[in-house]
Order: structure tokens, then C-alpha cells, then sequence
């Protein structure tokens, strides 16, 4: 049976850059605010009924914005289905809630809240705009969350389930999770002017929204053929560099044959152990890059790296964008290596057409 290869025709996305209007790339870096970072937020007015943005929380305006936007940019109207990946869902809505309970002594409750602090709500509404009765699943997976939503998509287009799926994640930090999360050391207590100076432990808190349209039809809209997905957990950290190799050799493929690696260092001296010891060892030699100093480190970041990755392949505009992280302009296949608190490992594979 001939291999189904899997093409990506769009992406949109809301970050703490200005990654939702192109060219990104020319756009001024924005900086974290302290020890977290805010993402740019489009005139919603566009692509949104103004009635229904009164009653969508932060994320739930993000998450849907990017689906429609890339569904736009595609010039697609109805995807054959939708998945989402989340790890923290609508945390806007539930704290809205849980205040609730307690303002009113858990009496006279209005259910509004609730029903959109399931983690399920961002694919819910998107699907609801674009009256879309199709296949619609969320998964709720920490540091897997995307790429479990991607690996989904992927399956559904090679059973030929489908013509093509809107894939994304969606993840947002407030105020109140980040307090919680710091107390935890996940955070930064105190801003380095370099990200990756590991001056003190944690990092940065970050977030956005991505959406990708992927197809199992080959045309004049591929960007890139995302060639394979995988993800493992807790490993031992000399371990890594053998699930990587094995995940190449899966596509018969060694390192050699990678152009470009985009790691997730998150300027935490801990977390980027894994990735010095890969420097020095697999990837020695080869063109890398880390990308969290542009939006943070959430559990779906991964979906920033792919867009990234996206707008690499086939050429190397990207360098000031990258804060003088300079790149060989042919670049053709790219590995994306992350780990989300060292428990959650994943690899994404991307190819040009």
C-alpha cells in the first residue's frame, strides 16, 4: 500500500510576537514583562461577530481567531475535522467560576461560566461558527496535549477518514495560575537580561494559539509535508539521543540529513540539560536554534516551534527575528526537538515539498 504523505497548507497563530499578520519576520521583537510573556492579541473584530467576542473569554477569542484564520488563508471553508490539544483549557472561565462559588456560597450560580471552562470549549466554538457537524476532539495530555491533537490528525488523513483536518493548540496563563506556578519554581523569580544566562532557576511563562489545515492531497497550497510525530515519556536524559536516532531511522533518515534542529530550551539550567548534552553529542555540528525566548514556555509551545519551522523551511529571512540566531538559507528538513518539565519528550519531523 503507497505510504499517504501528509501535507500542511496553512497556519495561523496569536503569540507574544506578531505572528498573526506576515510578514512576522519584520516585525519588532517583543520582550516578556517580567518573568512572563503576553500574547499580541489581533482586532477580533475581523474575522469575529462583535455580539458573540462580549461572551468568548481570552482564550476561547485566541483559539478561535487562529482556526479562522487559517481555514482563511487556505481558502477553506469546512475542514473535515477539528482537533485541539490544551493542557490548561479556559482557565479564565474556571477561576471566574470557583470565585463564584464562593461569592455566593455555592447558591445561585450561573452555569455560563462552567460551561466554558471545559477544556473542550476552543474546538466546541469553532465548530459552532463554522456550523461544522464534522469529527471534533480535544486532548487534554500536559506536554503531549499537540502533538497528541497532530498525531490524531494524522491518523484520521492517512485512513483516509478525511480530506483534511484543522489542527492546533490553544494555551493561556493568568495572573492567578502564574502565582500558583511560581510557587512551584516553574518561573523565574527575577528578569535576566539574557534568556539563556540560567542567572536563576525556572523560566519564563508564556502562551499563544496555533491552528494548522493539513491534507492528505498533494497542491499548489503545501507549505511542508510534516513527515512524522512522536512522543515518549520519562526517559533518562542519555537516553534521548537513541529514541531520536531510532525516530529518524524510522523515516530512513540519520542526523546527517537534518539542515535544521529547533530545540526548546527555556533558559532554566535544570530543564536544558538534555539539550547541552545533545550539542555536544548528536547534534554536534549541525544548524540549531531554541525559539522560547519568543513566547515562553507553556506545555503546548511545540505548536509555536512547528510554526516557526514553517516559516523557515525553503529559506532564511528569519535571522533578526531570531535575535542573531543566523541560519543557512537552504533548509529542507527540520527536526523539532522539545521536553516539557523533562517528563514530556516529543519529536516533530518537517520537510519541504
Amino acid at each position: 500500500m503507497e505510504e499517504t504523505n501528509i501535507y500542511i497548507n496553512a497556519v495561523a497563530g496569536i503569540s507574544p510576537q506578531e505572528t498573526f499578520y506576515e510578514p512576522a519576520f519584520f516585525q519588532p521583537i517583543a520582550k516578556p514583562s517580567g518573568n512572563r510573556f503576553i500574547c499580541i492579541e489581533p482586532d477580533y473584530d475581523e474575522l469575529i461577530d462583535a455580539k458573540l467576542i462580549r461572551r468568548m473569554s481570552r482564550i476561547i477569542k485566541m483559539g478561535t481567531a487562529a482556526a479562522l484564520k487559517c481555514l482563511q488563508q487556505a481558502q477553506a471553508e469546512m475542514p473535515g475535522g477539528i482537533v485541539v490539544g490544551t493542557a490548561y483549557g479556559c482557565l479564565q472561565d474556571t477561576e471566574i467560576f470557583l470565585k463564584r462559588i464562593i461569592d455566593y456560597k455555592e447558591e445561585l450560580l450561573t452555569p455560563t461560566a462552567f460551561i466554558q471552562s471545559t477544556h473542550n470549549t476552543v474546538g466546541a466554538q469553532i465548530a459552532l461558527l463554522l456550523q461544522c457537524h464534522n469529527y471534533n476532539n480535544t486532548f487534554v495530555q500536559s506536554g503531549h496535549s499537540f502533538e497528541s491533537a497532530l498525531l490524531d490528525g494524522l491518523l484520521l488523513l492517512k485512513e483516509h477518514e478525511m480530506n483534511n483536518v484543522l489542527a492546533g493548540a490553544a494555551d493561556e496563563i493568568t495572573s492567578t495560575s502564574h502565582a500558583i506556578l511560581e510557587r512551584f519554581g516553574l518561573y523565574k523569580r527575577t528578569e535576566d537580561d539574557d534568556f539563556y544566562s540560567y542567572k536563576s532557576k525556572g523560566a519564563i511563562a508564556g502562551e499563544g494559539a496555533f491552528f494548522f489545515l493539513l491534507s492528505n492531497e498533494r497542491s499548489e497550497k503545501n507549505i511542508a509535508k510534516l513527515e512524522g510525530v512522536e512522543m515518549f515519556c520519562d526517559v533518562l536524559e542519555d537516553e534521548v539521543a537513541n529514541r531520536i536516532e531510532q525516530f529518524l531511522a524510522k523515516h530512513n533518515l540519520s542526523v546527517n540529513d537534518i539542515d535544521l534542529i529547533i530545540a526548546g530550551r527555556n533558559g532554566d539550567k535544570k530543564n536544558d540539560v538534555v539539550y547541552d548534552m545533545l550539542d555536544a553529542n548528536t547534534f554536534s555540528g549541525k544548524q540549531a536554534l531554541s525559539y522560547k525566548h519568543l513566547c515562553g514556555e507553556y506545555p503546548t509551545s511545540t505548536a509555536f516551534a512547528l510554526w516557526l519551522a514553517l516559516e523557515l523551511v525553503g529559506g532564511g529571512a528569519a535571522s533578526p527575528f531570531l535575535c542573531n540566531q543566523t541560519i543557512n538559507s537552504d533548509v529542507k528538513k527540520i527536526l523539532i526537538y522539545n521536553h516539557y518539565l523533562n517528563a514530556y519528550h516529543s519529536l516533530l519531523l518537517v520537510n519541504a515539498c
